[in-house]
């Protein structure tokens, strides 16, 4: 099989979808690689690695796009990236379906298939998105440290304490791998840790595992009290196939104390605030109501090279499969199939039909 890898022309991403290791398997294994110029030099692997490799360097997009069965990316298509697209091609990329449906229409008009990283699941865990996950929920609080810093509008606040000096606050809703990552690095610090969490069971998990946070069900008034009272709140809730709901309206921000840093790596799939938006790392905050709203949608690709790494491990579990058999790949692999969102077309996957009436 041909397996392409374009660069990423979304503002700001420096990940790529393959790197030169795993080129040389694919090669290996008489596949035909072809990465398009410069593609992995923000993630820190030139052209000449990838050459090393046994990959087929290419001027452009289009070329890739042209001659490439499999794409193999880290993004979602791109509008100006799509009409490059051809029937039947694969497209292996992260996708966030539900907060794009005018994305959605236009892949199925092309007769594409397209296997979301953000679906593929075993065992009940999302192997590709889970180490993503990681990196964003302990950036999350990285970043959200330094825009409590006044010079960016927050409230001046360091959130390690020091003598005599209380730590700062840490709020998290949502109790999956974006927030126990995030609470990792919190409570590391030292901050003052509560998590929001619906499920019973995993309460019960995150309470054995953070005995010095609070860990609280939840409710719509638990989550107004938590807000009044903390100095950094990170949205961490991922409904897989569906928009993330909102919890916390434009009206509660009038709860939260002016500064107040909102980390929302929900935003990727819509955001648990009314009031975010998405922003870029290069002007990754703005602020509404003297609070200070972090929505960068792509948080893991500021640190590119562990990025990078962690996800080509990640997906190098199912791309020989891929290479072999083609879109069949599903027939044989559970978490394939379940990746599968469009196949040659059709909307397969029944939470995204539905959100589009199809």
């Amino acid at each position: 099989m041909v397996i392409g890898s374009p660069g990423e022309i979304k503002t700001e991403e420096y990940r790529v979808g393959l790197i030169p290791e795993m080129c040389a398997y694919l090669v290996s294994r008489k596949h035909t690689v072809i990465i398009e110029t410069g593609a992995g030099e923000g993630a820190g692997f030139p052209d000449d690695e990838y050459l090393k490799a046994g990959a087929r360097i290419v001027n452009s997009a289009e070329e890739v796009y042209s001659q490439a069965h499999l794409i193999v990316k880290v993004k979602e298509p791109q509008k100006s990236e799509i009409p490059l697209l051809h029937k039947e091609q694969i497209l292996f990329t992260f996708f966030h379906f539900s907060s794009n449906p005018e994305m959605t229409e236009m892949l199925a008009g092309k007769k594409v298939n397209c296997i979301a990283y953000e679906l593929v699941e075993e065992d009940g865990i999302l192997p590709i998105l889970k180490p993503m996950s990681e990196i964003a929920g302990k950036l999350s609080i990285q970043q959200g440290m330094k825009y409590l810093e006044k010079e960016y509008g927050g409230k001046g606040v360091l959130l390690p304490p020091i003598e005599a000096v209380r730590g700062g606050r840490v709020l998290v809703i949502g109790g999956g791998t974006v927030g126990a990552s995030a609470a990792v690095v919190a409570c590391g610090v030292g901050a003052e840790v509560t998590i929001i969490e619906r499920n019973p069971e995993r309460i019960r998990q995150l309470s054995t595992i953070f005995p010095a946070a609070r860990v609280l069900e939840s409710r719509p008034e638990t989550i107004r009290e938590s807000i009044a009272r903390t100095d950094i709140i990170v949205g961490a809730v991922l409904v897989p196939g569906h928009r993330t709901p909102v919890l916390v309206s434009k009206s509660d921000l009038a709860l939260i104390e002016p500064g107040t840093v909102l980390v929302d790596v929900s935003i990727d799939e819509g955001g648990i605030f009314e009031t975010s938006r998405p922003t870029t790392h290069k002007n990754p905050v703005f602020i509404e109501s003297g609070i200070v709203h972090y929505c960068v949608p792509n948080i893991p690709g500021v640190v590119p090279k562990t990025s990078t790494l962690a996800l080509s491990y990640a997906t190098g579990r199912y791309l020989p499969l891929l290479a072999e058999k083609g879109i069949d790949a599903c027939n044989e692999s559970a978490p394939l199939a379940k990746g599968l969102a469009i196949r040659n077309g059709e909307i397969v996957n029944k939470d995204i039909a539905a959100a589009l009436d199809h």
